[in-house]
């Protein structure tokens, strides 16, 4: 049947795409993570506008809204990864980049080096992009994993720059993004950053080391 946005939200929402359908009953345990995320980044927006007059603003509210819609382009995305350790599609797009890569090294790196060993790497692709997800949806450390999605999207955009049914714009524009957020500390408005540099002294002050880092990456 013709789809739509909203038939797709729909579907997405309730796990009913052929990407959640490919995963069979494992398909509930995926979307009520989703869902718990999705909760949760709901929840830390609120107790940040309840407790934070500052991120009463549009500029907050606009920030969050785009990060999360974009945390929810990740978790879709991530969702084609699967089955484990290694998805057809996920084979399929790296054999496309090890052919059309935009430079000579990158194409025999993909082919000597991540081809042969997909089985291992293919796990750390699909977690890659659990972390991506999580990490929008929370607002947390948006900034390290920002900058981390950023360089993993640049390595698509060259990986597929010869291929003809890719627009390479598309990955410019998406890790164009990914670098504003890690600018601009999106995690900041309406996150879990927001919170945890309000309310936890070791964050606020960049003490200890997981106090810097939580700092630094927020």
């Amino acid at each position: 049947m013709p789809t739509n946005p909203f038939t797709d939200i729909r579907h997405f929402l309730t796990a009913t795409t052929n990407d959640y359908l490919h995963q069979g009953n494992w398909r509930y345990l995926i979307v009520a993570l989703f869902w718990a995320l999705l909760v949760a980044s709901v929840a830390i927006a609120i107790r940040n506008l309840q407790e934070d007059p500052t991120q009463r603003t549009g500029r907050h509210l606009g920030i969050w809204l785009v990060r999360v819609l974009i945390g929810c382009m990740w978790f879709q995305a991530m969702l084609w990864k699967l089955p484990l350790p290694l998805s057809d599609g996920l084979q399929y797009w790296t054999e496309q980049e090890s052919t059309n890569a935009a430079f000579e090294f990158h194409r025999a790196f993909l082919k000597d080096v991540v081809l042969p060993h997909m089985t291992i790497l293919g796990p750390i692709v699909f977690l890659a992009e659990l972390v991506f997800a999580g990490s929008m949806l929370l607002g947390l450390a948006v900034r390290l994993v920002g900058v981390l999605a950023c360089i993993y999207v640049l390595q698509l955009w060259l990986g597929l720059y010869g291929n003809s049914s890719e627009w390479p714009w598309t990955y410019m524009f998406l890790a164009l993004l990914m670098f504003l957020f890690a600018v601009e500390g999106a995690g900041r408005s309406l996150g879990f950053d927001a919170w945890l540099r309000r309310e936890v002294p070791a964050v606020r002050d960049g003490k200890g080391f997981i106090g810097w880092f939580f700092k630094a990456a927020s």
